[in-house]
Formats: C-alpha cells, structure tokens, sequence
C-alpha cells in the first residue's frame, strides 16, 4: 500500500512538470521595480544626475534582455516618488536641500520607459504607513497628522483603516493624482489587504457601525471590494486604457487543504477572483513566491479565475538568495506558466533578476530570445487601429539600416515590426518581431551584411494593445552594397 501511495505522488510531481513551450509572440514581462529604502533604485541617495544614471542602466538592462512592462514603485509608507500635493516626496530622492527640487522621478521614469518601448505601472503600496519612527520623518504631511481618523495602529506599526469609507475617498485622491499629472500605462495595488492573518486588526468599532449583520469576515472582504470598484470605475472615466492591477497573495484559497493559513480570501481578506469576475480589474499578479505544490495547482485556481483577464505570476527571484532556490526552479515556474497560457511572468526583485543572480538572467537571456507584444485588453475595447503605411527601407551611408512610415492619427498609437524571409508571414510568431512598443516612426539600427533578402511589415498597436493588420511589406536585400 505504501508503495503505491508513493507511486501515486510521484505521478503527480511529475504531471506539473512543464514541457518547455516555445516563445510567445504575446506575453507580460514584468520586474517589480522597488523604491521603498533603495532596494532597487536610487543607491544615490543625494545627486539627481546620479539617480537619473542609475535608472536608465537599469532600463537599458530590462530592454536588451526583451523585458516589456515596469512596474515602478510611485507610493511606499505614507510617501510618495512624484510630485505630489497629498503626500510627502521619500527622502532618499534628491531634494530641495540640495538645490535639486525639480526632480520628478516618475516623469523621468514614464520618459524613459516610453522611449524604449516599456510600459510603466504605477505600484502604490495601499494600505501600510510604517512605524512610529517612519510617521515621524514624515512631518506635518504625513497622513497620520493630516488625517489621523483613518488611521489605525497595530503591533507597533500605522495603517489606514479599509473599514473606513473615507479611506477610499484618501486613496482615490492619491490615484486621481497620478492619473491626471502622469501618462503611466496602469495603476497596480499591493499591500492591498488586512495586515494579519489572526484577525486581530482593531476594528470592532467600525464592524458594528457598518457590519448589517455580516460576519467580521465577510465585512472585510466586502471592504477592500469596495474601494476595489471605486477606484475602478473613476479610472476608467478618465482614462479606461490605463490597466488597473494588484498584486493578491499568491494563493488566492485553501486547495485541498494545503495552503491553510496564508491565502488570500481566506486570510487577508483579498477576494481577488471576485475583484476578476465582476469586472473590477484587468490584470492580477499574485505573489507566487513558493515552490512545488504551492505554486503549480495554485496557479491553476488563479486561471480558472481570471474571467478572460490578464494573469501574470509573480515569481520570486529573491528566493535565490533568501531560500537558496536555484534560477532552474524560476525557469521551471516560467515553462509552466506558458504551458498553462498565463499571461507572462513578473519577478521580484528587479535587481535579483538584473544581478544575475544563479545565472538567472542567462536564462531568461534564452526563453526571452525575442520581443514580445502587451496582451490586447479586449474587454475595454476591441476596436482594430489602422493600418500603417507607405513602409520605406533604406540602408544609410553611417552602415544603419533605417526603417520609416507615416505617423497613424490617434491618441498613443504605438508600432511594432517584423521581419521574415518569406511572405509567408504571421503576427504570433515570436522570431519575426523586431521591435514592439514604438512611439516614433522611424526605426534604426544595424543589419547584418547576410546577403539576405527580407520583407519588412509594421502594424498599429491601440492604447487597448489592439493590434491593426500589417502594412503592405517593405523588401530588402542586405548586402555590402548601398541599395
């Protein structure tokens, strides 16, 4: 008997392992880039010329190696990476002591992003505010002091209060704020949740007012529910391309037992399904920081879940270096995850990822080989953009290669090209895409003298990712003669 219990895990391990697929045309990559204390960027803490360096290496880096999504950390604790006139800018941003108060890390951040064909997501930590010491640095801004009645305290740390309707309307100010001073391509939640998975979190009060008879329960989740639709919904009245996310715990509920103790529904009060199935988000990346049986059937639910949205598993790079994972157990998650048709990968941390940590980023360097395309948010809008055209070719005399087309009418229309050898050509193959995310209409770079004759095509991409058909092709023939 023992041995066929044994014979029947084994089985199982082994049906969750992924055979590796081949490379979408199609997918999220994402780095959770952390402010909070400089984890990823700034390590200068006083020279904005120098912060400003240190971020365009680390973008240079995410787009040689096919990265196409960042996800920028616009709110810590209670402070901000952003002009703002709600919230104190972090200290560790070059400031106005130094004569450098004009820095605005965020613009810096979509300019650059923008210019490499990166989309960038504002990540706001939601609900946590730090320790006393932390409030404190903070001065009179600080939301404790401004705003005290939303706030609570508990196990020697600050909080606003999810029970408390006006802490939606403090949230939402912040989020208005950044959607109408900044063209970021999403808003993206995290610390979207209760602090405790004891349920201990001082709210009594609170429950008996506007509990109507639910459990303590149900009356939380219903809570982060409903700042989850509101902010939803005033997003998509300004600005409905911007894609609204959070980052779940990565076990949405208890599967057969496992994973009791640490889920989302069931412990912090994060009913992220519901927040897919009723419409309210168009993208989840749950924190899938773990292994095995706590990563692959958890995955599964997450899909069953998504209602045709976006799923993007966060993947934890960090464990590398924390749990002494191997860079093959990220890579085996990354397979599975292609296997299963999710939606792309988000790793944490970006530097964990950029360090090579494990030869990681070799890795990566071989199952990113190309360019991929932003999921199409068809739920929104499934309109298709025009077609580009006139798509000219030409070979410079400084040895570039320059490709042109005229410029589509249209709010934030972006391009992307292909190339193949035949006219046997197809949008969802990955090995024919050149280039994806493009703001001009012009692109350079230096071909190879093969003696190969290419056909060229560009198409329109929507502030939706609705692509248009391809233009009519453009064919060259490289060689070391100027054609």
């Amino acid at each position: 008997m023992n041995k066929i219990f044994i014979l029947l895990i084994l089985l199982l391990l082994s049906s969750v392992v992924a055979i590796p697929s081949e490379i979408p045309a199609t997918e999220v990559r994402s780095v959770w880039l952390t402010t909070n204390y400089g984890l990823d960027w700034p390590v200068n803490r006083i020279n904005q010329e120098e912060q400003k360096k240190e971020l365009i290496a680390i973008l240079d880096s995410l787009k040689k190696y096919n990265f196409n999504t960042v996800m920028f950390q616009v709110r810590a604790r209670g402070e901000v990476f952003y002009k703002s006139d709600i919230e104190p800018m972090s200290s560790i941003i070059a400031s106005e002591a130094t004569g450098l108060s004009d820095f605005d890390p965020l613009t810096f951040a979509i300019e650059e992003c923008h210019n490499r064909g990166l989309e960038i997501h504002a990540w706001i930590v939601t609900y946590p505010l730090g320790s006393d010491r932390h409030v404190k640095s903070l001065g009179e801004k600080s939301v404790i002091k401004r705003n005290p009645s939303i706030t609570k305290k508990f196990n020697g740390e600050w909080f606003l209060d999810p029970g408390n309707p006006r802490t939606d309307d403090y949230l939402i100010s912040i989020v208005d704020e950044i959607i109408s001073n900044y063209d970021v391509d999403g808003i993206h939640f995290d610390y979207i949740r209760y602090p405790d998975n004891r349920g201990r979190f001082p709210d009594d009060g609170l429950y008996r007012l506007y509990g109507k008879g639910l459990t303590r329960a149900d009356w939380r989740r219903n809570n982060i529910t409903r700042f989850v639709t509101k902010v939803y919904d005033i997003v998509k009245e300004q600005k409905p391309w911007v894609q609204v996310s959070s980052s779940p715990l990565g076990r949405y509920r208890t599967l057969n037992e496992r994973g009791r103790g640490w889920t989302a529904l069931e412990t912090v009060f994060q009913d992220a399904g519901k927040w897919m199935q009723s419409g309210k988000h168009d993208a989840l990346y749950p924190m899938m920081y773990y292994k095995d049986e706590l990563f692959y059937p958890y995955l599964d639910d997450w899909i069953l879940n998504n209602n045709d949205r976006i799923i993007v598993p966060g993947l934890g790079a960090y464990q590398m270096v924390e749990l002494g994972w191997s860079s093959k157990d990220i890579l085996d998650q990354v397979d599975y995850s292609r296997s299963k048709q999710a939606n792309g990968q988000a790793y944490f941390r970006t530097m964990n990822i950029l360090s090579n940590s494990k030869g990681i980023l070799d890795g990566l360097d071989r199952i990113y080989k190309y360019p991929a395309k932003h999921p199409p948010m068809t739920w929104l809008s499934d309109s298709i953009p025009d077609v580009p055209i006139d798509l000219r070719a030409e070979k410079l005399s400084n040895g570039y290669f320059e490709l042109k087309w005229e410029r589509i009418d249209g709010e934030r229309v972006t391009y992307n090209v292909y190339r193949s050898e035949t006219e046997d050509f197809r949008k969802d193959k990955s090995e024919n895409i050149i280039a994806t995310n493009l703001q001009d209409t012009t692109l350079c770079f230096i071909a190879e003298d093969n003696d190969k004759a290419y056909y060229y095509y560009v198409t329109a991409t929507d502030s939706f990712n609705n692509e248009s058909d391809v233009s009519s092709p453009a064919f060259f023939y490289h060689s070391k003669i100027l054609k």
